[in-house]
């Protein structure tokens, strides 16, 4: 499996659904146009029998870094980091769900964030996890924020160590 960049000539999203209207509506809508805009990328795994159809998808960009939001030891460490990576939207539609497609996506969205690191320099790895699927982030190894559960962490030395590199 691998993913592609979101092709709008290409792949199907309006047969995408996730079950989630906000995250239906931005792969339908919102993410190709974000893409070309450059403020997020978008990244598809294809259905092999039917490349057009969509799996699941995931969205990456950077975000600002609120270092008062974590805890004391990682605000000393990076007290002069400003950003962090940021995987912005996760999902993967209804009739592919509990095949570990999840997990495979995040942990690729993982490896992409780890190799931009080695080009442009951030400490952590970013979640926004929607309403009730904050433990699905914590069992992959992400921390809450101190201040917003829906929000998760991971920094890079974590997830470097988390993918044997």
């Amino acid at each position: 499996m691998k993913t592609a960049p979101l092709d709008k000539n290409k792949h199907d999203r309006k047969r995408f659904d996730c079950g989630v209207e906000p995250l239906n509506n931005y792969i339908k809508l919102m993410a190709q146009q974000q893409s070309t805009k450059d403020n997020t990328r978008t990244f598809i795994l294809e259905d092999r029998q039917h490349p057009e159809f969509i799996i699941g998808y995931y969205t990456l960009a950077m975000t600002a870094l609120n270092l008062n939001a974590l805890p004391q030891k990682l605000q000393k460490k990076h007290k002069n980091a400003q950003a962090a990576g940021l995987i912005a939207r996760l999902a993967v539609d209804q009739r592919y769900a509990k095949q570990g497609y999840g997990e495979w996506l995040l942990i690729d969205a993982l490896h992409k964030l780890l190799a931009a690191s080695d080009t442009v320099a951030f400490p952590l790895i970013m979640v926004d996890a929607k309403q009730g699927v904050s433990k699905f982030y914590e069992k992959m190894g992400f921390s809450a924020f101190l201040d917003e559960p829906n929000k998760l962490f991971m920094t890079l030395t974590d997830v470097r160590h988390s993918l044997g590199q």
